[in-house]
């Protein structure tokens, strides 16, 4: 059977994704630099020390076809500054998650993650056929729930003691989604706060 999801580049005006290659190691330790990201205990972003475990575990979900991840190529300068990535795909039910997304410092509310999420809701929704887009997020994580709402998310609810961290603490996750019935309203809200962009 032919999978749901395949490697695909998507493009806008401000970024294009790409397939997330090991190639790309030393441009996303780079982006992930710019702000010392690894540092926030709420993240999984890779550091010098990670890098290497976060490229492989990204692409075995890949190739077992729980994951598509992809690079933020920032169209203006021609530079890495982020990833983000499809997870958690459920193709019986044509459900998945948009997560593991992060940002070099500078690329943050410049309309990157405005851009970057529009070209994902709109190939899940328009291309795969999708019923439901979801997000998660640790409780603790409020610039990224508010962006997450931002978009047009609704909560759905809070999972308690959701994951044990590297540190042994206990992780609540704030779980959103889009609903296809959504999607139209949501791209309209989307398209009016790039066009402030453009």
């Amino acid at each position: 059977m032919e999978p749901w999801l395949k490697p695909i580049i998507l493009e806008g005006n401000l970024v294009k994704l790409l397939p997330l290659e090991t190639s790309h190691k030393e441009a996303l330790l780079t982006a992930a630099t710019d702000g010392r990201l690894w540092e926030l205990w709420y993240t999984s972003v890779p550091s010098a020390k990670t890098i290497d475990s976060y490229l492989q575990t990204a692409l075995a979900e890949q190739k077992n076809g729980h994951s598509l991840p992809f690079v933020v190529v920032d169209k203006k300068t021609n530079s890495i500054v982020g990833s983000t990535r499809y997870m958690n795909i459920e193709a019986l039910h044509k459900r998945l998650e948009i997560g593991h997304t992060w940002y070099a410092k500078s690329a943050q509310r410049t309309g990157i993650n405005t851009e970057c999420k529009y070209l994902l809701l709109e190939y899940a929704f328009e291309t795969l056929g999708a019923i439901a887009v979801e997000f998660r997020t640790h409780f603790h994580n409020h610039a990224s729930r508010n962006a997450i709402l931002r978009l047009g998310a609704k909560q759905d609810g809070i999972l308690r003691n959701h994951r044990i961290g590297q540190n042994g603490n206990l992780r609540d996750t704030v779980v959103f989604s889009i609903l296809n019935s959504e999607w139209k309203t949501v791209k309209q809200g989307l398209e009016f706060k790039m066009n402030r962009y453009s």
